[in-house]
């Protein structure tokens, strides 16, 4: 019995030995070879697409800096009143989902109006949605309202309340550039 208790321990002495190795093997192979990158080459980093669409919202066609080719129609305001509240909302021209909105059926607001619904709420929906815009640097947007809507004056309130918050319900006029 004692010569198998020697054999085991011996065993299990060169087991280790041989994890010791190949552990060490392992991390000196690790620490001694570097991963090969490939080096970039300039031509690739230097290269431009020859057609370029600009996202940005704030370049130099809105700043009416630039032409206009045919309108941007970036972002359109629906204004909308149903049989209990008023609602209004910006879009984006590529979603159908509004960036900003605004209701009387936010409680903050709803708590502030007598009535959810008459000319007065259509002029706080858009005192809030003005400030709401310019915090969002939302300075211009269309706005076409149905022509037999357009004289009510919850219309012309809540346009007011929008023109005196600092908002343009318009484009920028096209600039032609003589050839």
């Amino acid at each position: 019995m004692a010569l198998s208790e020697v054999n085991r321990s011996v065993r299990r002495l060169f087991c280790q030995i041989q994890r010791c190795r190949v552990a060490s093997n392992h991390t000196a192979r690790g620490l001694s070879q570097a991963a090969c990158e490939p080096e970039p080459r300039a031509n690739e980093n230097e290269a431009v697409k020859p057609t370029f669409v600009n996202r940005n919202p704030r370049n130099l066609e809105l700043m009416a800096l630039a032409v206009k080719d045919r309108g941007w129609r970036t972002t359109w305001l629906v204004f909308s009143r149903t049989q209990h509240h008023v609602t209004a909302q910006v879009f984006s021209c590529s979603s159908t989902v509004p960036v900003l909105t605004c209701s009387t059926t936010e409680w903050a607001l709803k708590k502030e109006l007598a009535s959810t619904r008459c000319v007065a709420a259509c002029q706080a929906v858009g005192d809030v949605l003005a400030q709401r815009c310019q915090q969002a640097g939302i300075t211009r947007m269309v706005y076409r309202a149905i022509p037999w809507t357009y004289r009510s004056d919850a219309v012309q309130a809540f346009r007011a309340a929008m023109k005196d918050g600092g908002i343009t319900l318009s484009e920028p006029r096209r600039k032609y550039i003589g050839t």
